[in-house]
């Protein structure tokens, strides 16, 4: 803060100025105070513009609307006179520093501060948009930091959205480096461009620097806002995303405030501004708003009050270029006579402290009048040992969350045809080796000796805590390996003259598979069906099935009670999963052939050149859906009572179980997603691409529409492979392991 110069105004309306805080493209920013005590900026026009009649009109208009900017993240318009011979404008005074000197004092903020921060300003731009202005300069010197929020400051430069100009036609306003490219081509600039700007403050707070470059020279910077991708690197993974779109060069593709207040605070800001800031942010807040209190003055003249200066400056001024000035040392301010610390606390009745709230922050004044503390840090401190929940942020549409970790498992190549299995907080991969991931770190637990996983059936069999395979030794032997530890823990060999393949499914009570049988005579190759109990690792039964039917040609699914299977004769075959018995089979046909099965309820969906449905108990066909023109279904996948399947045209169908009934088609997909992994969380469904160039699709699940599509940009000739555990995605992508938000 800078004292009164000798040409400086000591009264403006009612308000006694203590101090000049800075000086902006359209006049000075003083500190000042009202007859009852109200700490407030009083913005001032320069004397030049205030004997413009043009320029007053147009400041009276921007002064009416600005009154109705009160929101609880913009400071708020609580006096003007634009009729005064020097115009000006008072706005309430926010007890806290402005982000571009928080970053230079303690560099870039953590992830949650961000967040908080991209909250805030996002509900600021809802209000300033909801009466009628575009800010059209948002950057770090005009966000302020407080302790229950970011404030957005300074409508110097701001146009009602009627269109009124405040500038020349072809004179391009605004900062380097935040303003959109619209605005620095000259063009006509809306809300939209308010939301870059948004981006480009939310990049700068996580990264301590402007993500188009370092550049002193404002015509550089320009280029690059223009013409060049933002420079995103060091910025959090799960806020990556946002901030891109918030950068994108058409307007059109930018989000909304709602959206990106929506993804960033779905339960509001409350939760996320709650103890927002680190505690070193909080201290020079406190400190501040400490020294700012402490103003005094006699009740006449203008003796100067020597005052330390704050440790940080607060900038609160307008135009299009306001100057933050920083005095080091003391300085000496001629202040109005207010109401003491002392004295306030003395009016308190003998309170062992009160709160006293001023411009937005709340600060708790000890007794002894020596102290100073901020109420949020202790809390925060308290609160920062408790485990911080993970908030995942949404993306807008069009925009792919980034990865929350990737690992490359090294030489142990996995096997393209399974996808990754989630046991609890573990992701169990197949390979040469199979190996245990954390599944909120990414970091390897265990790795096992060979084993032999079921590759045709596309699954890791699990049950138990236990995940079964065959023998690395291809011994007929089936073992369990414990997924905390990697150990095996669990062995059988069948008896007599059964040799086990790797199991095909299991429920908690059996795991179930092929077993081949040794008769001697080798032109013959049988094969049983067979269920070994998981607790005695005894068979618990077996049945023959046709010559001719291979294990490679089998296609098993459990459901309650029952084994529901397809085969290399084109059967669908239903059996009691407790005997062995079976219950019907009948010829499918129809493309049909050792196809997944979906079954849900008494529905059992096979695919093929029509989707069509049997009942579970009888056999019975109960309907039939035909592609309407294309060449067939992939296997379905049932989740919420909605059966989901791909088609050969890369088109994907929602289908009401009970009646076959289409739902909805969606040909969004430019490519033929992986129709073997499909899953689904909340309304998204999530596929693996059957080519490697697709990536993963993120599809809305009520609609079909496209969200979103991710891609490594990997040449691995290699498809997709997905599973899900609350709120990740884990994906393989060739030998590459990838965690993704499930938002």
């Amino acid at each position: 803060m800078e004292p009164l110069q000798p040409d400086d105004p000591q009264t403006l309306g009612n308000y006694r100025l203590l101090g000049q805080l800075g000086v902006g493209g359209m006049g000075r920013v003083y500190l000042a105070r009202s007859p009852g005590g109200r700490t407030v900026a009083v913005k001032v026009v320069r004397q030049d513009l205030a004997a413009d009649q043009a320029f007053r009109q147009r400041f009276r208009h921007e002064v009416d609307i600005a009154r109705a900017v009160s929101g609880r993240y913009t400071a708020p318009v609580v006096d003007a006179d634009p009729d005064a011979p020097l115009p000006w404008l008072a706005t309430a005074y926010v007890l806290g520093p402005d982000l571009t000197d928080v970053v230079a004092a303690h560099g870039a903020l953590p992830e949650h501060t961000v967040r908080a921060l991209g909250a805030g300003l996002a509900a600021a731009l809802q209000e300033i948009h909801a009466a009628g202005l575009i800010h059209r300069d948002l950057k770090p010197s005009n966000v302020l930091l407080a302790a229950d929020g970011p404030r957005v400051i300074d409508f110097g430069i701001a146009r009602a959205v009627d269109g009124s100009r405040l500038t020349q036609t072809g004179v391009v306003v605004g900062s380097p480096g935040y303003m959109p490219p619209e605005q620095a081509l000259g063009r006509p600039v809306d809300g939209s461009g308010d939301v870059f700007s948004l981006g480009a403050v939310l990049a700068f707070a996580a990264t301590g620097r402007n993500v188009f470059g370092d550049s002193a020279a404002p015509a550089a910077l320009l280029y690059q806002v223009v013409h060049e991708a933002p420079d995103l690197t060091g910025t959090p993974q799960m806020l990556t995303g946002l901030i891109r779109a918030c950068l994108a060069k058409d307007p059109a593709q930018r989000p909304s405030p709602a959206e990106i207040l929506q993804s960033l605070a779905l339960d509001g800001t409350g939760a996320v501004l709650a103890d927002w800031l680190p505690s070193s942010v909080s201290s020079t807040i406190a400190t501040h708003a400490s020294r700012i209190l402490d103003l005094e003055t006699p009740a006449s003249g203008n003796t100067p009050v020597t005052v330390p200066a704050p440790a940080a400056p607060v900038s609160q001024g307008f135009g299009p270029a306001p100057t933050t000035l920083n005095t080091p040392g003391a300085t000496a301010v001629p202040v109005p006579a207010t109401p003491s610390r002392r004295r306030f606390l003395g009016i308190a009745g003998g309170a062992a402290g009160v709160a006293v709230v001023g411009g937005g922050a709340a600060w708790l004044l000890t007794r002894d009048n020596e102290k100073s503390t901020s109420a949020s840090d202790a809390k925060s401190k308290k609160k920062r040992t408790q485990p911080v929940p993970e908030i995942f942020t949404t993306p807008p549409n069009g925009v792919a969350p980034q990865p929350l970790w990737h690992k490359t498992p090294g030489n142990d190549n996995l096997n393209y045809g399974i996808p990754p299995l989630v046991m609890g907080d573990l992701v169990v991969i197949s390979g040469d080796q199979v190996q245990g991931f954390d599944l909120k770190s990414g970091a390897r637990r265990w790795k096992t000796v060979e084993l032999e996983t079921t590759a045709s059936a596309g699954k890791i069999v699990a049950s138990g805590g236990m995940f079964f395979c065959g023998s690395g030794n291809y011994d007929g032997a089936l073992v369990g390996i414990d997924a905390k530890t990697g150990k095996e823990s669990w062995r059988t060999r069948l008896a007599g003259n059964l040799n086990a393949k790797a199991p095909l499914g299991a429920d908690d009570k059996r795991i179930y598979g092929i077993a081949e049988i040794q008769d001697g005579d080798s032109t013959k190759n049988l094969t049983a069906i067979v269920a070994i109990d998981i607790g005695t690792r005894k068979l618990a039964w077996q049945q023959p099935r046709d010559e001719g039917t291979e294990g490679y040609g089998f296609e098993l699914t459990v459901v309650s009670g029952c084994l529901v299977y397809t085969d290399g004769r084109k059967n669908l075959t239903v059996r009691d999963s407790a005997k062995g018995t079976q219950l019907w089979s009948k010829k499918v046909g129809d493309g049909a052939t050792a196809n997944k099965v979906a079954v849900h309820q008494n529905t059992v969906m096979v695919s093929g050149k029509t989707m069509r449905a049997f009942d579970l108990k009888s056999g019975d066909l109960l309907w039939t859906l035909p592609p309407n023109g294309r060449r067939g279904f992939e296997p379905p996948f049932i989740f919420d009572g909605v059966a989901y399947a791909f088609d050969y045209d890369s088109g994907v169908w929602a289908i009401n179980t009970k009646t076959g009934k289409k739902i909805w088609m969606s040909s969004d997909l430019d490519r033929k997603p992986f129709s073997d992994n499909l899953v689904k969380v909340g309304h998204t469904l999530y596929a693996g691409s059957f080519f490697e160039s697709g990536g993963i699709y993120a599809i809305n699940a009520n609609t079909g529409a496209l969200r979103w599509t991710y891609n490594d940009g990997r040449s691995l000739d290699d498809s997709w492979r997905v599973a899900t555990a609350g709120n990740r995605l884990v994906a393989a992508h060739g030998d590459e392991l990838y965690a993704l938000p499930t938002v």
